[in-house]
């Protein structure tokens, strides 16, 4: 991150909003280096969320701010997001898999009422085989979802809200509040 006391304006009030995000106890949300290439200013958080059937995802949000605008933001300020997820072999299978990924997404943003413009992105599944003797399990398949929009102002703070229940979506946490029963075995 560019030094914060010459950044603009705008960007400290989005950093000080994305900043402000309180994610739930199962997310870990932290600062880590922003890429420095795609704009003058930018900021980024690190997410690392594990879900209760030990499904683990981790995550990116940067934001991106250009005093001047790039062309498709359509805007000064930009979000980019990537994820990435542990898959069951079953849910892997699924052919509605990448419709579902996006709209773990969609759902967030509109939830959180985070007010945005000009989103687009890609759901990725790849399935990756070991041989030999290399570590790991035989068979892994992952989700990567990876996305772009503009925020209508720098009031950040629900955007940021969004990237936490994305990731909580992608590993099968329940809304805030909703516990899971255990499965309970039968004795008979």
């Amino acid at each position: 991150m560019t030094a914060m006391t010459h950044a603009p304006d705008l960007f400290r009030e989005a950093v000080a909003a994305l900043d402000s995000v309180r994610p739930r106890p199962e997310v870990v949300l932290e600062p880590m280096r922003a890429p420095r290439r795609l704009a003058p200013w930018a900021y980024a958080l690190s997410c690392e969320v594990t879900g209760p059937a030990d499904v683990l995802a981790s995550g990116r949000l940067v934001l991106l701010h250009d005093p001047d605008g790039q062309e498709g933001w359509n805007g000064v300020l930009r979000m980019v997001v990537y994820v990435r997820a542990e898959l069951d072999r079953e849910l892997a299978t699924d052919p509605f898999l990448p419709a579902v990924g996006w709209s773990w997404l969609t759902d967030a943003l509109e939830h959180t009422a985070a007010a945005y413009t000009s989103l687009g992105g890609t759901v990725t599944e790849t399935s990756s085989a070991r041989f030999g003797d290399i570590a790991g399990p035989a068979r892994t398949d992952d989700l990567e979802l990876r996305a772009s929009w503009t925020p209508e102002d720098a009031e950040l703070r629900s955007h940021g809200e969004a990237f936490v229940q994305l990731m909580a979506s992608v590993v099968g946490l329940p809304p805030v509040g909703v516990s899971l029963f255990e499965q309970r075995s039968s004795s008979g």
